[in-house]
């Protein structure tokens, strides 16, 4: 039996209604050391700007909260916006944080809110004919949905978008070409770095630091081949672009050379995913998704998440519907054994190696309990570990038979 794909967390420190930044912050720490205690593999942090209901707006911050609050788990960035940075300040933050946390940083990569480049060679993406199919149809051979794309375009005209890159980015200032960011700083990390003029750069703390560097990609352009091309490993945002998974997975591998450092291509795929004991449960927990869906999408901002009686009381209009039918269709939702059962067919229809796992509800403790239920039905087929064996107990009475086999509990 094939091994199944590892488990990850995406964090976007959402704040609930009523709650505070605070109080947001605070609970994505405690998620992380119960994310640690289950197993998930890895825990990272998004980057957003000027919303409300999200206060993940600097990935190397919240790293070194985290950080400092869990011993084992990898932390990272799902991703840093590169087109207002530059790669040396990259380089020297998670310098800094490796040299305090060594060999448990994740540097994630992404380009900045902005139309998707074209790939260098001028060339549309090829697809395979499995993904050419489902973007056809609508859904894969063993019936994971592939929604029509959302047209991205209207969110880019927002004078919103405009708006935030006029704060980020300095006066005059211009973006590099994403790709020679992505080369500059993994020549920073390896020290072998010059100039034009030749002139050596020498990062301390960076240079030689373990960070695994990864490209984070919605869609088959230049950053599936950015991330093939320098043999790095790519995570494809099925929660955030679902109409292009499958064109981001087969232009990154279609892209990929294999080096020292990693021998085959390596995907990390997201989910949307909410799990409680029932169904019924589930549909109520995941009730505030759409409305807040349809805030990021209307480009007035995320706001702060719902609680289920906020969204049963939302209005809604045909128009707001069809912004958000393509992310409402793709979120898991239902008991464990059914999302299982859906994570299943992503797994098989990306190939993925990992699922990164984004859950967000308006409780914090029915958040926990949707990562600890998955974490206990995703391995329950993969473990031989018996009830007696069982570690340290956690929230809601259960164990994590998952932590258990992996030494974690």
């Amino acid at each position: 039996m094939r091994a199944p794909a590892e488990l990850s967390v995406l964090d976007l420190v959402p704040v609930p209604s009523g709650s505070t930044a605070a109080e947001a912050i605070g609970n994505s720490i405690d998620l992380s050391r119960q994310a640690e205690r289950l197993g998930y593999k890895r825990y990272w942090f998004a980057e957003h700007h000027l919303n409300p209901g999200v206060v993940g707006v600097s990935p190397p911050v919240v790293i070194a909260l985290v950080a400092a609050a869990t011993t084992t788990i990898r932390i990272g960035s799902g991703g840093v916006q590169l087109g207002h940075r530059t790669a040396l300040s990259v380089v020297e933050e998670f310098g800094l944080l490796d040299a305090v946390h060594p060999g448990r940083l994740d540097l994630g990569l992404g380009r900045s809110v902005g139309r998707p480049a074209p790939r260098t060679d001028g060339s549309a993406p090829t697809l395979s004919p499995a993904a050419a199919q489902a973007a056809a149809e609508g859904v894969t051979a063993n019936g994971l949905i592939i929604p029509k794309r959302f047209p991205i375009e209207r969110l880019l005209r927002s004078p919103r978008v405009g708006l935030q890159k006029q704060l980020l980015m300095l006066p005059h200032a211009e973006s590099p070409d994403y790709g020679e960011q992505v080369s500059d700083i993994l020549a920073l990390l390896r020290g072998d770095y010059r100039s034009p003029d030749g002139l050596e750069a020498r990062v301390i703390p960076g240079e030689g630091a373990d960070v695994q560097v990864w490209i984070l990609g919605s869609s088959g352009g230049q950053s599936a081949e950015v991330a093939g091309t320098n043999s790095l490993r790519f995570a494809a945002n099925y929660h955030v672009s679902p109409a292009t998974v499958l064109e981001a997975v087969d232009g990154y591998r279609g892209a990929f050379r294999s080096s020292a450092e990693l021998e085959r291509p390596y995907v990390a795929v997201s989910a949307d995913v909410v799990v409680a004991d029932d169904e019924d449960h589930a549909r109520q927990l995941a009730a505030g998704y759409g409305a807040w869906v349809l805030s990021i999408r209307n480009a007035s901002g995320a706001i702060p998440y719902p609680t289920p009686a906020e969204a049963r009381a939302h209005v809604w209009c045909d128009e707001d519907r069809e912004l958000v039918a393509d992310r409402l269709a793709t979120q898991f939702v239902g008991t464990a054994a059914q999302v299982v059962a859906q994570l299943r067919r992503l797994e098989e229809a990306t190939g993925a190696d990992e699922l990164v796992i984004t859950t967000i509800t308006h409780d914090h403790l029915d958040r926990v309990r949707s990562y600890e239920l998955l974490a206990e039905e995703w391995y329950r087929d993969h473990l031989d570990v018996s009830a007696e064996q069982a570690g340290d107990p956690l929230p809601g009475g259960r164990r994590s038979r998952w932590a258990v086999a992996r030494g974690l509990a």
